[in-house]
């Protein structure tokens, strides 16, 4: 035995040794006891150790830490609920202000070309100087509490709160369990929206100061005062019984109206021919930008209608919401379709697109109280109602380009009607911690009667008129003082280098560099090809007139 481990020791070990042993059936047999066995003491010693701790320092716990209450454990469970429903809400405010850019795509597609660097800058400024007037008055005059027709500016608590500056603000709002802060941010949204609605009857000729002007009064002071009657704590509206969920009202036919009286301030376009005097309204430059930007809207108001709930907890009521805001949109683009086909036999895209906004724009406020069924009936009448409506403001001669006045004016009165009729008997309110369907609201067609038809009537014609009457003043105020409407020289030129110095098509030949006249006023400019273009001032510019009338260059030229 000696003699051979004494030979073991002697033999010089190698990888090719070691590789041999390794492959022996005995040693893997062995290797695999030993790792079994050593595992098993690894996991018995921790067993061990858990169990003589449990024992030791469990009852000394116990003894310290008092069994929760059942306060305790509802204060834990609002905590999470508040967590809940402030991150929805949060995520419906960035969805509304994401229809910023739905907005100005929209309004750029329907204009014409020396008209969409204006349009970019007014909707980007109009939503800061919305956010810095929210932020100071306009939230103070919509939902403080202290008076039927104007927030004062301090909560239903108690004047020791102030909003105005958002100054000494309490935690959450109402029972909502959302902090205050985030309520703010998702109703500077929707103030936002409202104020460029009106833009977009005003678009081509609206001075860049006249803008500024106008969009304090509406910011600051139009719609946070007449949206407080519907929507303040102590709104008259309120105590009348009229409903209005996301804003059918409150943000569309207050901006449309308000887009009414700016366009019939300003008088239309130069060049501008009314149907009823042999011509019509003229041709967006980029239908498939207005195509874009009505899709962004359409998405973005799953924030607008569903994140009104401002509770998470109600799935079904978020559930049904967005469903009846899809549906609605959907019916709306087919019946608006199918309604101005027989006119030219075309199948009209830019219809089609005011014709789903049209079924957003009518499904806002009815959207928590019907049925699926409901809001496709919504929306197929606001989709042949908003061809009717563009109809009428044509026939009035007012100037609207992109068609705010019909989609949102009209098709928001029709909503807010629509609830009177179509509300289904089932839902009652939202609430932090769900749906309380204790007193259903009941529309004329449910067997509810005429009662909260009359209500809607009465909340939808009070604001509707107020907003259009102030509007006006101040509109024609504006207009005063010579600051509403850029000069005929430059509408001519263009507002985009009027105004902005700069074309949103630079590489088209609109425009000579640095001229004071160029396309617009008749002047010859040269094209990239050496033809000399001309325009008539009245002739809508678009991509296809630039295309046909120049002559392309030979090769490409940087």
């Amino acid at each position: 035995m000696s003699s051979r481990v004494s030979r073991i020791r002697q033999t010089p070990l190698s990888w090719k040794s070691i590789h041999e042993g390794i492959k022996q059936p005995e040693f893997k047999r062995n290797f695999a006891l030993q790792l079994t066995a050593k595992m098993g003491g690894l996991v018995l010693a921790f067993a061990i150790i858990m169990a003589v701790s449990a024992m030791m320092f469990h009852n000394a716990h116990a003894a310290d830490a008092p069994a929760p209450t059942l306060a305790d454990i509802a204060k834990t469970q609002q905590s999470t609920i508040s967590a809940i429903n402030t991150a929805w809400t949060l995520i419906a405010a960035f969805l509304v202000f994401f229809m910023q850019a739905g907005f100005m795509a929209l309004e750029a597609g329907f204009a014409r070309t020396k008209e969409s660097v204006n349009i970019i800058v007014e909707g980007i400024v109009d939503t800061c100087l919305c956010g810095i007037l929210f932020w100071a008055i306009g939230f103070a005059f919509m939902f403080g509490a202290g008076s039927p027709w104007i927030g004062l500016g301090h909560d239903a608590a108690g004047p020791q709160y102030n909003y105005f500056f958002l100054q000494n603000m309490p935690e959450t709002w109402g029972t909502t369990g959302v902090p205050l802060i985030a309520f703010w941010l998702f109703q500077l949204a929707f103030a936002d929206t409202c104020s460029t609605i009106t833009s977009g009857a005003m678009l081509g000729r609206t001075g860049f100061v006249g803008d500024l002007i106008y969009s304090v009064g509406v910011s600051g002071f139009i719609y946070p005062i007449l949206g407080h009657w519907a929507w303040g704590p102590d709104g008259w509206l309120v105590g009348v019984g009229f409903l209005d969920f996301a804003g059918s009202t409150v943000v569309h036919t207050i901006g449309g109206f308000i887009a009414l009286a700016g366009a019939m301030a300003l008088g239309p376009r130069l060049g501008r021919v009314f149907k009823r005097d042999g011509g019509g309204l003229p041709p967006g430059h980029d239908l498939l930008l207005a195509a874009i930007g009505g899709v962004i809207l359409w998405f973005g108001w799953f924030g607008f209608n569903p994140g009104s709930t401002l509770s998470a907890m109600d799935a079904q009521g978020i559930g049904r919401v967005a469903t009846n805001t899809m549906l609605a949109a959907c019916a709306g683009g087919l019946t608006s379709l199918l309604y101005i086909y027989p006119r030219g036999k075309k199948w009209d895209a830019g219809i089609m697109v005011n014709g789903f906004l049209a079924g957003l724009v009518a499904i806002t406020c009815p959207c928590y109280w019907v049925s699926p069924t409901g809001a496709i009936l919504i929306g197929a009448i606001a989709g042949v109602f908003v061809v009717m409506a563009i109809d009428l403001v044509e026939w009035l001669r007012v100037d609207d380009p992109v068609g705010a006045v019909a989609v949102h004016g009209f098709c928001g009165i029709w909503g807010t009607l629509s609830l009177g009729l179509f509300a289904c008997g089932k839902y009652g309110a939202t609430g932090a911690t769900g749906a309380d369907n204790s007193k259903p609201i009941s529309g004329m067609f449910y067997g509810g009667g005429a009662d909260q038809l009359i209500k809607q009537v009465i909340g939808s014609a009070s604001i509707t008129g107020a907003t259009f009457a102030i509007a006006l003043i101040m509109m024609y105020a504006v207009k005063s003082t010579g600051l509403l409407r850029i000069s005929k020289h430059g509408e001519e030129e263009g507002i985009d280098y009027h105004e902005h110095g700069a074309s949103a098509y630079p590489e088209f030949p609109t425009h000579e560099s640095g001229s004071g006249g160029g396309y617009y006023a008749g002047t010859p400019v040269e094209a990239p090809g050496g033809a000399a273009l001309a325009m008539n001032a009245s002739e809508p510019q678009t991509a296809s007139t630039m295309t046909t009338n120049a002559t392309p260059p030979s090769k490409p030229t940087l």
